[in-house]
């Protein structure tokens, strides 16, 4: 049987992401994604439902949204959906579903485009329309960067 987990979102952090280090000493960051969804009722009303998402970074790229992102900024998410079961220490289960981003590209939008917010400085590599590619701004470890069969460092694209 088939399966598929991918999850593609636009939307705007609803606060700052929060950034912290694991005991390995890999980053991780978090942050939560407003994303809207625009529909008209039977009625001909127009309404609109608004879902907040967990997002997960791990590595440089959390890093990287740690110093860049904040409340209010626009980025594209594409990566995959994960639950987590918990318990608490009065003994209640608990479980979460979020997103682990495997891709983040920031997204400016407004008059100036482009521009970073007035307390964050814009990473080098923003284009004419205001992306930034995180797969291209930042090179992955070794360990997790994939390489083909049989190939040397000196062959590798990246």
């Amino acid at each position: 049987m088939a399966s598929l987990n991918r999850v593609l979102l636009i939307g705007n952090l609803t606060r700052d992401p929060e950034l912290r280090y694991i005991p390995s000493g890999s980053a991780v960051a978090t942050f939560t994604l407003g994303v809207n969804r625009f529909y008209t009722t039977q009625t001909g009303e127009k309404k609109e439902q608004s879902s907040f998402i967990r997002i997960v970074v791990w590595g440089r790229r959390a890093e990287v949204c740690g110093e860049y992102l904040s409340k209010g900024s626009p980025v594209f998410v594409e990566g995959r959906l994960q639950s987590r079961d918990w318990q608490t220490q009065d003994g209640q289960k608990r479980n979460t579903v979020e997103v682990i981003a495997d891709n983040i590209q920031f997204l400016r939008s407004g008059a100036k485009s482009g521009a970073a917010p007035a307390n964050k400085k814009a990473p080098s590599g923003a284009d004419e329309v205001g992306t930034i590619d995180l797969n291209d701004e930042v090179a992955m470890p070794q360990s997790e960067a994939p390489k083909a069969a049989g190939s040397s460092d000196e062959e590798a694209p990246f």
